[in-house]
């Protein structure tokens, strides 16, 4: 990658993403140094202008952010790195440093959340329960939100209709997960139909 380091003092902005979600999670600087430690790691490692020294994210939180693409804009002076965050970006505990209203792309954080309890059982979990009683009974929950997200949008408030099309969107991310597909994949079979 041909990085123009030299336009800003040594110091290129990288913006940091959610692979998944696309989420801008933060805005950090590399230098040289930095950037090399990031490809060489596979973890990203800012220079921070603050500290006035190298700074792999999560040293401390343990947050680190796993680097899945890195593309470079036209300029060839802002990097754009697609991550696999372990936790919270910004320090404060949030998920991202830019405090939106609302997180547009919460269906792909409980894609997560779900895979997650797969993962790792909760005792209490309802997924982990609907795990447990298998396919067949995670289709018949789907089938049985479909029925209810129907009646509402012709018989009920707004309110009943949008918690019933909830209910079947998160019913129908379970049985995504139990049948080891990804919300990606369906995204993708979507364009290309759209095609």
């Amino acid at each position: 990658m041909n990085i123009d380091f030299d336009k800003s003092d040594g110091l290129v902005p990288v913006i940091i993403q959610d692979e998944q979600t696309l989420e801008v999670l933060m805005l950090g600087y590399m230098d040289k140094e930095a950037y090399d430690k990031t490809v060489q790691e596979n973890v990203v490692t800012f220079f921070s202008r603050s500290k006035n020294r190298l700074w792999k994210k999560g040293e401390t939180s343990g947050n680190y952010l796993h680097v899945k693409s890195m593309d470079i804009d036209c300029d060839n002076d802002t990097l754009l790195i697609k991550v696999k965050a372990d936790g919270p970006t910004c320090h404060t505990g949030s998920r991202s440093c830019f405090q939106t209203e609302y997180n547009q792309n919460f269906i792909h954080e409980l894609e997560r959340i779900i895979a997650d309890r797969y993962e790792n059982p909760q005792e209490g979990s309802y997924v982990n329960k609907l795990h447990r009683k298998g396919l067949n009974k995670i289709s018949q929950k789907v089938g049985e939100e479909a029925v209810e997200t129907v009646i509402a949008a012709l018989n009920e408030t707004e309110h009943d209709f949008i918690n019933e099309s909830s209910d079947l969107m998160f019913h129908l991310l379970v049985l995504l997960r139990e049948k080891g597909i990804s919300l990606e994949t369906i995204a993708k079979n979507l364009e290309e139909r759209h095609k």
